[in-house]
């Protein structure tokens, strides 16, 4: 399981978050995991994106139409 520290957030984020979260019935983190799916589901990210993350080690795994990918024919 992955995890991430915020630093620094603008005065009143905290509280305000909390608040979001009980308006959704869920716990204060459990919403900064939904605002954070929900914006990376909205996000146009490309294959070459993702493998040139430069985390040692980082495993994805490919959803084509998750990022809006589609196949097509190559053209030779």
């Amino acid at each position: 399981m992955e995890q991430i520290v915020v630093r620094n957030l603008p005065p009143g984020t905290k509280a305000m978050l909390k608040a979001r979260a009980e308006r959704h019935h869920r716990s204060t983190e459990a919403e900064v995991r939904a605002i954070i799916a929900d914006s990376l589901d909205r996000a146009s990210i490309s294959l070459v994106d993702l493998v040139a993350t430069d985390d040692v080690g980082v495993d994805f795994e490919f959803e084509p139409e998750r990022l809006g990918a589609t196949a097509r024919d190559s053209e030779l």
